[in-house]
Order: C-alpha cells, then sequence, then structure tokens
C-alpha cells in the first residue's frame, strides 16, 4: 500500500496536473472511478490505477487522505487513473471545429456532446484549451478517450463548412439543408466568435435563434443545439 505523498506514482500524478508535463510525458490523468470505467469501455488500457485502499477497486492501493489529496475530486476519491494520450485516427475526419476556445469545461463538453449526438470527432484549432486538462477530462466523461481530439487548422477540416455567427447568416436548419451532407460545425468563444477568416471560409453561416434576453449563448450550448439539428434533420433525410 502507498503511504508517502513522495511515492514516485503520486509525484507523478501531481506532475500530470500540469500541462507541459502532459505534452513531455505523453501522459494524463482522470480522476473518479466513473472516467476509468468510461476509459476501459472506450478500449482503452490505463497506464496505471491509484485506487483507495479497502475500495475494492483493481490497482494500486493508496491511503484514502493521500489519494484524496492527489485527486481533482477531493474528499472521497476512490480512484486515479494515469492514460497515454491518445492520437485521432487519420482516416477519420473530424466534423466539428473549435477556435479560440480558452476554457477547459467547454472544451470537454464539446468533445462528449459531439460524440454523443453524431459520433463526430473535435478539431481543436488555434487559443484552444488542452482537451487533457483535469476540467476538459472530467467535462468530457471519458469522451477524449472514445473519441480523441485533434490538433488541427482550419483549412485541414472537411468541407461543407457550417460557422454558428451571433447575427447574420441563414436559418440554421435551412443552412444545414443546403449543405445537402453533414458539415463540419465551426464555432469559435462566446465573446469573440469565430475569426473573419474562418467565417469567409466556410460555405455558410448561421445563427442560434435567441428569443429571450440573452445575447448569446455558452459554446458548448450553441454546439450542441446544432448538433442535435444536424442529426436530427439527416435522420429525416432533409437535403437528400
Amino acid at each position: 500500500m502507498i503511504t508517502s505523498r513522495d511515492n514516485e506514482k503520486l509525484k507523478l500524478v501531481r506532475k500530470l496536473r500540469n500541462r507541459r508535463w502532459r505534452e513531455r510525458e505523453g501522459l494524463f490523468v482522470s480522476d473518479g472511478e466513473d472516467l476509468l470505467a468510461a476509459g476501459l469501455e472506450a478500449g482503452r488500457s490505463p497506464v496505471d490505477v491509484l485506487v483507495a485502499a479497502g475500495s475494492g477497486i483493481a490497482g494500486a492501493e493508496v491511503e484514502p487522505r493521500l489519494l484524496d489529496a492527489a485527486s481533482a475530486l477531493g474528499s472521497g476519491s476512490r480512484a486515479i487513473a494515469i492514460w497515454e494520450i491518445p492520437t485521432a485516427p487519420a482516416g477519420e475526419p473530424p466534423r466539428v471545429y473549435l477556435d479560440g476556445v480558452s476554457d477547459p469545461g467547454n472544451v470537454g463538453t464539446v468533445i462528449r456532446t459531439a460524440a454523443a449526438l453524431t459520433g463526430a470527432r473535435v478539431a481543436l484549432g488555434p487559443g484552444c484549451a488542452d482537451p487533457y486538462s483535469p476540467k476538459a477530462v472530467r467535462s468530457s466523461m471519458g469522451a477524449v478517450l472514445a473519441r480523441p481530439p485533434a490538433r488541427a487548422a482550419f483549412a485541414a477540416t472537411p468541407a461543407p463548412r457550417l460557422g454558428l455567427v451571433a447575427h447574420g447568416g441563414a436559418d440554421l436548419d435551412a443552412a444545414i439543408a443546403e449543405l445537402a451532407v453533414e458539415p463540419t460545425l465551426c464555432l469559435g468563444a462566446e465573446r469573440s466568435g469565430l475569426p473573419g477568416e474562418v467565417v469567409h471560409g466556410c460555405d455558410a453561416t448561421a445563427p442560434i435563434p435567441l428569443r429571450g434576453p440573452a445575447e448569446s449563448l455558452n459554446v458548448a450550448a450553441a454546439a450542441a443545439i446544432a448538433l442535435q439539428r444536424i442529426s436530427s434533420l439527416a435522420v429525416a433525410g432533409v437535403g437528400d
């Protein structure tokens, strides 16, 4: 059993909270038995698993107080897993592109939403948060392991491209139908939106219609609405 905070496994977990160490080692951590289960269900094998002593979970047992201190979840943690950062398959192009989305919670949620609604992979452009930071991994609920995102420039995403904008453009459903085939959905940060060069490079643009007093939607919420419409219209055969 691990009884010292200076144990090498615990030291590695702490180091991997830092992006520089994640990139250097090619590893990241997930907190909680739910994310461990999600990774295993996705067919991934963890590099290591640290578990609270007496939890009944397979792994290296750690004194509960030490595991709590090492976990981003805090008190009551039962498992921390270390994983290799996966590589997105080259033959499966992304269908969601994010540009300048710097909040890791939003990045993780979009990855999870895209995987759930359309099975799409996500491409991360300039200024996007690290998808393997603890907050992004937790927000993705393990989707970073099931549908790994890729770093990619806008020009590398497949056409046709549909850009979500705050104002102007076509009706969302009409834009999706006119493109005829499943588009790459392009989204920017809530405040700044998509850069002009990305908007100009899109085959169509559309806003999310807002009826209430809010001026804009969180990027993860906007992605969920647009992906649901893309999925629904594809099932209905609109545009065929």
